[in-house]
Formats: C-alpha cells, sequence, structure tokens
C-alpha cells in the first residue's frame, strides 16, 4: 500500500547513475535544480537558466583590464597568429567582447547571430540588449591552441561616470555574467599605469565570488628596472588589498607577454620563470573543467536554496488584503534582519546570501503577491542532489581525469618552450653540462678528491656515516641530503666512492644556488665509470 513511500526512499539513497560529467550535470540541473529555480523566480534575481552548451562548451579564459594592458596582445602572444577584429593600439582600441573561439573558417560572427546558435553558450546574452549585442562578436580560426579553450577579449576600462554611461549596456553585469561561466579570469595590469579606475573597482568588485579563478598579470615589466619593478609589485598587491577581500594573496605573474626583445633583460629568468607558472595554469584548465563545472553548479545550487528562503519568507509577511505597498516598503528596508533569521532557522553560512543592497534594489520592482511560499519537497530534492548525486559525480570526475592525464592546452606559445635549448633552465642546475661531452661533475671533482680522501675510505668507498658527517655541513635539511644520497649512491650499496661523492657534493652544489633537485638522475650526470651498470 506505500510502496510509492518506498521507491521515493530507495531514490534518494540511491544517487543517479551517469556516464559522463558533463550528462550528469545537464540532467541533475534541469530535474533536481532548475524546477527550484523557476518556481521561485531565480533567473529574475540573479542569473539566467543554464542551457546544455553552458556545460558542454570548452574551458574558457576572461581577460580584464584598463585599456593598453595588453590584453590582446596578450592573445596574440598566445595563438601566435592575428585573429579576425583584432586591434593594437595605445589608445583604447578594443570597444567589443571578443570572443576568440576554434573554427573550421577564419571569420567573424556578430552578436545578434551569436545568441540565436544552441552550440554557443551566448543565448542568454540576448538580455542585455542590442546596445550590447553589436558591441559583441565571436572571431573564429582554425588554431590549435583553441581546440582546447577559448579566450574572451574585453573593451579596455576606462575611468569616469561619463564613460561608464556612454557604453549604453550594464558593463559591470555583463561581465559577471561571464565571470560565472569561464574557467580562469586574468586581471591584466600595465606596470605603469597602476591605478585603479572607478570602473576598474566597480568591475572587481562585481567579480566577487569568483576569486578562486582570479589571476593577475603585471605586464609590460620588461620596461622598467628591477628596483621599480618591486615597488610597483608591492604598490599594485596594496591597490588589489582594499579592493578584492579575501585572506589569501591573489597570484600575480610577473612579465612581458609579446614577441618583442626585451627593453630592459636583467630580469629575464624571472620573466621566463613566471610565464612557465602563468602556462601551467591555463594548460590545466581543460584537464579540471568538469572539476570547475560541478563546484559551479554546487555554488548555484547553495545560492538558489538561500533564495527560495528569502522569497518564501517575504510571501508569509506579505497581508492578503489591504496594506501590500506599506508592508512591503517595510519588507525590503528590514530584509537585513530577514537574512539573520534565515541564517539562523536554517544553520545557513553568511557567505551564502546574495549581497544586500542589490538584492533590496531588485525587490523594488517585483510585486509581492506573486511570489511563490516555501514547498519543502523542491528543497529537499536539491538537498538530495547536494548529498548524494554530487558525490556520485566526483567520482566519476576522478575517474575522467585519470583517463585523460594529459589532456592540456597545445600549440601557439604553450610550444615554443618545450623542446630544445630554450625550455625553461635548459642547460641550469642539474640540467648544467647537458651537450657536453665530458662529464660536468668533472670539473670540480679534484676538490671533491681531497676531502674524500680525508673521509677514510676503505677498498675506495666511504660509509654512509662518514659520507653524512661532510654532506650535513651544507645546513640542508635530511629530507634534501636524503633525496642527493639517493641520486647519487647509483649502485646502491649504502657507500659513496670517489665518483659518486663528487656527484653528490655537485647535487648539494645545485640545491644550494637555488635550483631545484630532480627526481630522477640525468644521463648526463651518471659517472662515466657507472653508465654500464644502468645500461
Amino acid at each position: 500500500m506505500f510502496s510509492w513511500l518506498g521507491t521515493d526512499d530507495r531514490r534518494r539513497k540511491d544517487p543517479e547513475v551517469f556516464q559522463t560529467v558533463s550528462d550528469g550535470l545537464k540532467k541533475l540541473y534541469k530535474t533536481k535544480l532548475l524546477p527550484l529555480e523557476e518556481h521561485y523566480k531565480f533567473h529574475e534575481f540573479h542569473s539566467p537558466a543554464l542551457e546544455d552548451a553552458d556545460f558542454d562548451n570548452k574551458p574558457m579564459v576572461l581577460l580584464v583590464g584598463q585599456y593598453s594592458t595588453g590584453k590582446t596582445t596578450f592573445i596574440r602572444y598566445l595563438l601566435e597568429q592575428d585573429f579576425p577584429g583584432m586591434r593594437i593600439g595605445p589608445e583604447p582600441t578594443t570597444d567589443s567582447f571578443i570572443a576568440v573561439m576554434q573554427g573550421d573558417v577564419e571569420g567573424i560572427v556578430p552578436g545578434n547571430a551569436l545568441v540565436v546558435d544552441p552550440k554557443k553558450p551566448f543565448r542568454k546574452l540576448n538580455a542585455f540588449g542590442n546596445a550590447f549585442l553589436n558591441r559583441f562578436v565571436c572571431a573564429q580560426l582554425p588554431n590549435p591552441v583553441l581546440e582546447s579553450i577559448s579566450v574572451i577579449d574585453t573593451p579596455g576600462i576606462l575611468s569616469g561616470e561619463k564613460q561608464r554611461i556612454s557604453r549604453g549596456y550594464d558593463f559591470a553585469a555583463v561581465l559577471e555574467w561571464f565571470a560565472e561561466r569561464v574557467d580562469r579570469i586574468i586581471l591584466l595590469f600595465d606596470a605603469h599605469k597602476l591605478d585603479i579606475s572607478d570602473e576598474f573597482s566597480e568591475v572587481i568588485k562585481a567579480l566577487k565570488n569568483h576569486e578562486d579563478k582570479m589571476r593577475v598579470v603585471l605586464n609590460k615589466a620588461d620596461q622598467i628596472e628591477t628596483q621599480q619593478l618591486m615597488r610597483v609589485y608591492g604598490a599594485l598587491m596594496w591597490s588589489l588589498g582594499k579592493i578584492v577581500n579575501t585572506p589569501e594573496v591573489i597570484r600575480v605573474y610577473i612579465g612581458s607577454f609579446w614577441s618583442h626583445p626585451l627593453l630592459i633583460p636583467d630580469n629575464r629568468k624571472l620573466f621566463e620563470a613566471e610565464e612557465q607558472d602563468l602556462f601551467r595554469d591555463i594548460q590545466s584548465l581543460p584537464r579540471n573543467a568538469a572539476l570547475r563545472k560541478l563546484n559551479d553548479l554546487i555554488k548555484r545550487a547553495r545560492l538558489a536554496k538561500v533564495h527560495a528562503y528569502i522569497i518564501s519568507s517575504l510571501k508569509k509577511e506579505m497581508p492578503s488584503m489591504f496594506g501590500k505597498d506599506n508592508k512591503k516598503k517595510e519588507l525590503v528596508n528590514n530584509l537585513g534582519d530577514i537574512y539573520a533569521r534565515i541564517e539562523r532557522e536554517h544553520q545557513i553560512s553568511p557567505g551564502d546570501f546574495p549581497n544586500l543592497k542589490k538584492m533590496q534594489d531588485q525587490l523594488q520592482a517585483q510585486d509581492f503577491s506573486k511570489f511563490q511560499p516555501l514547498k519543502s519537497k523542491l528543497l529537499e530534492t536539491v538537498e538530495d542532489m547536494l548529498a548524494n548525486d554530487i558525490a556520485q559525480l566526483m567520482v566519476l570526475v576522478r575517474q575522467e581525469e585519470s583517463q585523460r592525464p594529459t589532456q592540456m592546452v597545445k600549440g601557439g606559445a604553450f610550444e615554443g618552450t618545450l623542446h630544445g635549448p630554450f625550455g625553461h633552465g635548459y642547460g641550469e642546475g642539474a640540467g648544467e653540462g647537458i651537450d657536453d661531452a665530458e662529464w660536468v661533475v668533472a670539473r670540480d671533482k679534484p676538490m671533491y678528491d681531497e676531502i674524500f680522501y680525508t673521509l677514510s675510505p676503505v677498498d675506495g668507498k666511504i660509509t654512509g656515516a662518514n659520507a653524512k658527517k661532510e654532506m650535513v655541513r651544507s645546513k640542508l635539511p635530511n629530507t634534501v641530503l636524503g633525496k642527493i644520497w639517493k641520486l647519487a649512491d647509483i649502485d646502491k650499496d649504502g657507500m659513496l666512492d670517489d665518483e659518486e661523492f663528487a656527484l653528490a657534493n655537485h647535487l648539494i652544489k645545485v640545491k644550494l644556488e637555488g635550483h631545484e633537485l630532480p627526481n630522477e638522475l640525468p644521463s648526463h650526470l651518471l659517472p662515466p665509470s657507472k653508465r654500464k651498470i644502468t645500461e
């Protein structure tokens, strides 16, 4: 008689089974989260409904910055080719949002055509009207970098109220829309122009709640001396600290991201290391794309739940007949108290609530009588999704990652330093002497031999205890010295001969000079007498 209860209980206990993460996200959203959003008008307050393209699209990188900070040049540097609609200059040149995406044929798709294409994740941008769509295009071209990611170029941010009004659309709101859907947000700053304008400050605040996606690039750093660069970096961190309210410091990459010669090459090694770090971060996006989409869906579900509590509370407080207008004003003014009550009753974190001022402004235009009362079934479904189905998807995410461990961005600038002598660190540290015919350690071996013969070798070898007495003089921690011992004791007999001892001292020197130790000994560092052992 109560078999439907058993079925419902089983549905809660047994999560859905999905073939891929993307299919799982689409099904969970449509069947469990979307009904809650529609019931409580979530899309009118926060974010339009998601579509299949939002789950299927490639990872996107959003570039944001004031004019002439090198956003368009940065894209050209990554792609190593021009793209349609590209304009570069010292004055504000890019006045449009340009989505640079993979295409079989090079060309431009205008905004109005772009937002009706179901295969592109931009359909909901039609809500911003023609003033925006006339300044939104998609530049398509065949490029190996774009096979893995898409890049969004944005208009240069200006200062002053006049510039903000002249755009004809809500610039910050458009950026917020993109921020919800992209995988990485890169803020570009010019080393000569660190002032954060009013509009830029507003934009950064609009990106709140997406700090985990944000990275900062201090561009054109080759144009200033080292001492000035340190001061500029400090000033940038101080400026960002006033706007981005996070306990962690945002990662800042310093460099000169264009293909011209460095004006002041003093910091070349620093720029190379920073570029490689940034490239690794961007290259990891395809591998982590499913996890990012899952994370964004969880954030959206938490916000939708809170929104449902807010709307149903407002509905509950409204009178059924008279005094609706006065009550509405009172409720809007006291929205902070409603937040606090919901927080207490449902044990919700304050960080899950929408911005109070923004919510009050949006509520002014709403008819509270059309709001819906609390419907526990919808909320229980979302709770079930978060508690059970998301855990199932997390397992699937790890499985997909393990099946595609090498999935990363390739081509363009990402290929330039992968092979040959211009890879980062080539010929330095443990890579020193890689192209030499002679063993690089032999240069300093006479000096190491003098120490070796003071350590009482027996049958041409010193014990581990005697080697330790000498090696600890470097003051390196035991964890590092242990790794050096493992690399140097090639025949694994627990002792070192003169060549192995020289190699150990060479590796100590490499570490003391600030370089990283290799996980495995490179072939060029093998002592000549040991090369047959490893073959």
